[in-house]
């Protein structure tokens, strides 16, 4: 009998929180921090959702992505956006060490009890899209992102997808879009510690036009979504 499906909700881009030591770095940047680099708008919001509702442990931040990149591996040549440029090594490890290390521990070492006590991981890792980058739009409202290579992941994305263009033909659902699931990030790494049997790596982009739209309409989106995923969760009972 394979192993129960247990939920493990997070959300890496959840605000655009600067801490107080490095607000000056920041001083003219607050249309950036405001846009989709310094956050995801509505990831946190669906993430509590979700989590909530299935009662699945919830791991999130709301520090600034442009501080420290909490999805990308510690040697990506933009863990550190150009407003840190200035920060000394010394103060980058302290960086590394007060908001990077213990969020990607804390998430590892959820999914290594949940694992250890034989259930298999979903984990979501909730993120936001802008519709327009460099000037070109992007075709989807819904990204499910895997590593095609892990039977389990990509058998449950396609049957996600599935589903989501059955029960709601006017969204634009697509896997591997806007990015790949194999590219450098917090769910890429964690496939390397956990077998696709025990772990499943899956990140859940938004278009960030529903959040920014009228809030009774995300909130129905919102909605939808947990819909759409208790019955795939139903489905592996």
């Amino acid at each position: 009998m394979p192993a129960p499906l247990t939920l493990l909700v997070t959300c890496e881009h959840g605000g655009n929180q600067i801490p107080s030591a490095y607000r000056t770095l920041f001083a003219h940047a607050q249309e950036v921090l405001q846009s989709h680099r310094g956050w995801d708008p509505g990831a946190l919001e669906l993430a509590r959702k979700l989590a909530r509702h299935f009662k699945a442990p919830l791991i999130s931040s709301t520090t600034s992505r442009l501080v420290v990149e909490l999805n990308r591996s510690p040697h990506h040549p933009r863990l550190f956006s150009e407003f840190m440029d200035s920060v000394s090594e010394e103060e980058r490890q302290k960086i590394l060490a007060k908001y990077y290390t213990p969020y990607r521990d804390q998430v590892r070492d959820t999914i290594r009890d949940l694992v250890s006590d034989g259930q298999e991981v979903l984990h979501l890792s909730i993120h936001s899209f802008t519709p327009v980058l460099n000037g070109k739009t992007r075709t989807a409202e819904l990204g499910l992102l895997f590593d095609p290579s892990r039977t389990p992941e990509a058998r449950f994305c396609q049957e996600w997808q599935r589903q989501l263009r059955e029960t709601h033909p006017g969204w634009r659902v697509r896997r591997n879009y806007p990015y790949r699931g194999t590219d450098d990030g917090l769910t890429t790494a964690l496939r390397k510690l956990f077998r696709p049997e025990s772990y499943r790596g899956i990140e859940l982009e938004v278009t960030q036009a529903w959040p920014l739209a009228e809030d009774n309409i995300w909130k129905q989106h919102q909605q939808e979504l947990e819909h759409s995923l208790a019955a795939m969760l139903a489905k592996s009972r």
